[in-house]
């Protein structure tokens, strides 16, 4: 259905329903460029048919700037999401908007006080008032703002769905939903799609391809004259050919049953994009009584939200052992399909600075995969562009921070991260959490510090008990004896560093870029990358290191061998 946003009760997590803590005149302009952007959205929407934002992002939206209007006394109104929406063909009934409900209890609650309920699809698609005279197609009116809209009759009339003769005599007033045909489409995987701008695109224009309008269908919702029980007016619907509201209309008894088709039609084929479900009283008012606003015998319960409206809070930036910067949104918590969001990384500064994402932008987050979560689209900025410092790139590389000098905690960190992880030395229980305790205590003056410690300084390490620290230096002795080509990859060589039998720190250092180009699977760059890997002072300190410790593959074969003849 179109944008009925006045007339619905907007529904927000519970995460995000504190008040800001901005002082007036930051509160005045928040709002003023919140509404404004609303302001153009809803001119896009009903002017020229175009969606400038998803609709459950649009819904988010406007529910946070009443929001904001309700904690800042003195805050101008939002103006109605259909105000100017009207057209110059009056609807000969009103078009309802829908009520909301927020969840099940809200489904419960609803059902309890009404009997005789049905339950359909909400279709995505764009709402219209279809008017017949002895079967033949007179006017097809938009939603508008449910009292008049638009007169779309000459496209209309090229529709398929609509233009044939219908079986029926005298004037037949028919609401409904025009939608784009899809070929079993299954929302929880697929989302909107898209369908429903494909439609109102259409019928905005000038005129209608033939191809396009053979892809619109009908899904008439309701026949506001038509026989008083609901299943008099399905079989009466489908003797007039629209047996689609038959077969998608099915009577419930209780919130498990609703529960139970919306989650059957969120999951299975359709023939079209819905969001949601509609809960319908078999019983209603005159077709006369009719008003512009959402009605008592008929609410929707949307589906799971797979677009969140999310607030910037701050912009971090997460430096790796390779001296990559991956900057991170830290976002007020969101819910999405099952999961609380507070944070998003957006994997490149190069992409940050695209975004030009600072504290208080607003963001549309989705899951990719229905697990990662990604930032689709930025919704509005804050009036209030506070800067932020990203890290300098050239600072950071493969062969940087080695200590933890300052501005180096991040990479060193996690080089030691690695280092005892599964793809390194494998020490089981040793990760980030103990390597900050040790550096947290100074004990971490360079990389491998850690090898020359005992049980006596580790008990001293607040965090790290007798136990601990027995378990730590067995994980530490085991490390010791990894071989040679483990240890590689533990200090971060690149791949293709694996050495050949024989071969040594020493011999790998002696290595020319032609000759790392000589083995298998090693390029220009790669070669290149080893050779400085090999022969920088950082990494020949930690060889030096390495070698009085006695680590396989670190000692010079010369020295090995002069010692074993004493």
């Amino acid at each position: 259905m179109p944008r009925l946003f006045a007339a619905l009760v907007a529904v927000i997590s519970p995460l995000a329903l504190a008040c800001p803590p901005w002082p007036a005149e930051r509160a005045s302009q928040e709002i003023a460029v919140l509404a404004a952007n609303i302001a153009e959205w809803d001119e896009a929407y009903h002017r020229r048919g175009a969606s400038l934002v998803a609709d459950e992002v649009y819904d988010q939206a406007r529910a946070r700037l009443e929001r904001w209007q309700a904690c800042f006394a003195g805050s101008a109104p939002s103006a109605d999401a259909l105000a100017g929406a009207g057209g110059p063909v009056v609807h000969p009934v009103a078009q309802t908007g829908l009520a909301k409900l927020a969840d099940e209890a809200a489904v419960a609650a609803w059902m309890a006080s009404r009997e005789g309920l049905w339950i359909q699809p909400k279709v995505d698609g764009v709402a219209v008032t279809l008017v017949y005279r002895d079967g033949v197609l007179q006017r097809l009116i938009s939603r508008g703002d449910g009292r008049s809209g638009q007169d779309w009759t000459a496209h209309g009339r090229h529709i398929p769905a609509l233009a044939r003769r219908l079986p029926s005599r005298g004037e037949l007033v028919l609401q409904g939903e025009l939608y784009w045909q899809l070929d079993g489409h299954v929302q929880a995987e697929e989302g909107g799609v898209n369908a429903r701008s494909r439609v109102a695109g259409a019928l905005h224009g000038e005129r209608i391809e033939p191809a396009t309008a053979a892809q619109i269908g009908l899904f008439v919702w309701d026949w506001p004259a038509g026989p008083t029980t609901m299943q008099a007016r399905l079989d009466g619907l489908a003797a007039l050919g629209f047996s689609a509201t038959r077969a998608f209309s099915q009577p419930i008894r209780t919130p498990a049953e609703a529960s139970a088709w919306r989650e059957r039609w969120y999951r299975t084929a359709l023939p079209f994009a819905t969001d949601g479900v509609v809960l319908r009283q078999a019983r209603r008012p005159p077709a006369g009584r009719w008003q512009a606003e959402p009605p008592a015998w008929a609410a929707a319960w949307k589906y799971p939200l797979r677009t969140a409206l999310a607030q910037v809070r701050a912009v971090h930036f997460r430096i790796g052992r390779s001296g990559r910067i991956t900057p991170l949104l830290l976002l007020d918590p969101v819910q999405l399909d099952d999961r609380r969001i507070s944070r998003v990384s957006l994997g490149s500064l190069r992409r940050w600075r695209a975004l030009d994402l600072l504290p208080g932008d607003q963001v549309a987050l989705s899951l990719a995969g229905l697990s990662v979560p990604k930032i689709d689209q930025v919704i509005s900025r804050s009036s209030l562009r506070e800067a932020v410092q990203a890290p300098d790139p050239a600072r950071y590389h493969a062969l940087s921070c080695w200590t933890p000098e300052a501005g180096c905690e991040q990479q060193f960190i996690a080089r030691l991260a690695w280092l005892s992880g599964d793809a390194g030395l494998d020490m089981p229980g040793i990760g980030e959490g103990s390597w900050r305790r040790l550096l947290a205590a100074g004990r971490l003056p360079h990389l491998l510090a850690w090898l020359a410690l005992d049980a006596e300084a580790l008990r001293q390490v607040p965090g790290i008990g007798a136990k601990r620290a027995q378990s730590m230096l067995t994980a530490f002795a085991a490390a010791r004896r990894q071989p040679f080509a483990r240890w590689l990859v533990a200090l971060g060589a690149p791949p293709g560093a694996a050495p050949q039998a024989g071969e040594n720190w020493a011999s790998l250092a002696r290595l020319s870029a032609d000759q790392w180009q000589a083995r298998p699977g090693i390029g220009t760059t790669r070669a290149e990358a080893l050779v400085r890997f090999f022969r920088a002072p950082a990494t020949e300190q930690l060889r030096a290191h390495l070698q009085a410790q006695g680590i396989a593959g670190f000692v010079d074969q010369a020295l090995s061998g002069a010692a074993g003849s004493r």
